[in-house]
C-alpha cells in the first residue's frame, strides 16, 4: 500500500515542503511553516530552451548576423545596436571568442570545464544522479527514500513489537489458569488414562491399539470449552485498550502503539476488533491440526517482509500502522536527523 498523495516534509530540504503524488515529488518546494495549497500544485511552466553561445541555431536579435565579428545587417535603425558590452559591429565582449564562443576554460558545448555535455558535474551518471544513489526509486527521487514518518512519529521497530507481544501473551495466559485452569483439568483427566497406556506399550514395543482406554466424548467438548474461553479472554483483553488509546500493557511497556493510517487517533472498537480478528480468532483452530497456530505465526513474523511501514497481516486489515511513543507526552520523537513537524511519505 502506497503512501496517500499531499503535502510532506522534503527529507532531502526539511526547512520546505512538497507534494507527494504517491508515486514521487511534483512541483516546487514551499517553505515548511507555510499553509500547502489544497490539492496538488499547478504545473509549472516548460522551461526555456537556452542555447550555448556561439551556436549556429543561437537566436539572434533582428539585423544581427549569425556569427559576431561580421558586419551587422545594413541599414540604420535599432536593429544594428549592438547589447551593452558588444563592440560597435557586434563583436563579442571580452574575454570571449573571435567568433562569439564561449569564454576560454568552457567547454564546446557551452558549459564549463569538466561539466558533461548534459550539464552534470564530474563523477555524477549520466542521468543527474549524485556518486552512490542507485537509479530506478521511482521518479523524483534518484536515491533510496527515507523511512516513513506516520504523523510525525517514527515506525516500530521488529523487536520492540515482540517483546511487547510476548508480554501480553503471558498475561493472557495468567488470565487463563485463573478462568480456564479448572477446564484444563478436567480435560487432562479423562486423557490421562488413554495416554498413560499408550505410553506404557510403547515402552515395551507394544504397537496394538486393542484394549486402550477410550477417550470419552466429555473430553471433546471440554477441549471446545478451553479453546472458545481462551479465545474470549484475549478478545476481551486486548480490543477494549485497543479501541480506547491503541497500546495494550504490552505496548506501554515498550511505549508503542497502534494508529490509522490515515489521522493520528484513537482506533476505536470496530477497527480494534477488526485488527484482532485476523490474529485472535485464528486460536479457535488451533485443534484442527494446528492451523490457527500456523496463522498467527505467519502474522507475527509478516512485519519483516513489509515495506515500508513494517505492517503485519491484522495491521492491513485495519489500516493501522505501529508507531513509537515519544519519550515526552506532545513532544516529537528523537532522531539523529530532526526534522520539522509534518508528515514525510
Amino acid at each position: 500500500m502506497s503512501v496517500e498523495p499531499g503535502w510532506y516534509v522534503d527529507p532531502a530540504d526539511r526547512e520546505t515542503r512538497r507534494y507527494w503524488d504517491g508515486e514521487g515529488w511534483l512541483g516546487a518546494a514551499i517553505p515548511v511553516d507555510a499553509t500547502p495549497p489544497d490539492g496538488p500544485p499547478p504545473p509549472e511552466p516548460p522551461p526555456v530552451p537556452v542555447t550555448p553561445a556561439g551556436s549556429p541555431s543561437a537566436e539572434t536579435a533582428p539585423g544581427w548576423p549569425p556569427q559576431s565579428g561580421q558586419p551587422a545587417h545594413p541599414g540604420p535603425g535599432p536593429q544594428s545596436v549592438p547589447p551593452p558590452g558588444w563592440g560597435p559591429q557586434g563583436t563579442p565582449p571580452p574575454g570571449w571568442g573571435p567568433q562569439g564562443g564561449p569564454p576560454p576554460g568552457w567547454g564546446p558545448q557551452g558549459g564549463p570545464a569538466g561539466w558533461s555535455p548534459q550539464g552534470t558535474p564530474p563523477g555524477w551518471s549520466p542521468q543527474g544522479v549524485p556518486p552512490g544513489w542507485g537509479p530506478g526509486w521511482g521518479p523524483g527521487w534518484p536515491g533510496r527514500p527515507p523511512e516513513p514518518r506516520p504523523h510525525g512519529l517514527r515506525l516500530a521497530g521488529y523487536g520492540r513489537r515482540l517483546v511487547a507481544r510476548l508480554i501480553d501473551i503471558v498475561l493472557v495466559l495468567a488470565l487463563n489458569v485463573l478462568v480456564n485452569g479448572w477446564f484444563v483439568w478436567r480435560w487432562l483427566e479423562e486423557l490421562t488414562p488413554y495416554w498413560r497406556e499408550a505410553f506404557r506399550r510403547g515402552m515395551e514395543g507394544n504397537t496394538s491399539r486393542e484394549g486402550l482406554p477410550p477417550i470419552s466424548e466429555q473430553a471433546g467438548l471440554l477441549q471446545v470449552a478451553i479453546v472458545v474461553i481462551a479465545t474470549a479472554l484475549w478478545l476481551a483483553y486486548e480490543v477494549p485498550a485497543m479501541a480506547a488509546n491503541g497500546q495494550t500493557i504490552g505496548k506501554r511497556v515498550m511505549r508503542i502503539r497502534a494508529v490509522p493510517i490515515e489521522a493520528d487517533q484513537p482506533l476505536g472498537f470496530g477497527r480494534a476488533l477488526r485488527r484482532w480478528t485476523t490474529l485472535g480468532m485464528s486460536t479457535l483452530f488451533w485443534p484442527c491440526f494446528g492451523i490457527g497456530l500456523l496463522v498467527q505465526l505467519i502474522d507475527s513474523v509478516s512485519p519483516l517482509v513489509d515495506h515500508p511501514l513494517r505492517r503485519a497481516l491484522h495491521d492491513r486489515g485495519a489500516l493501522t500502522v505501529v508507531v513509537e511513543v515519544p519519550a515526552t507526552t506532545g513532544s516529537p520523537a528523537t532522531d539523529d536527523h530532526p526534522q520539522p513537524s509534518g508528515d514525510t511519505p
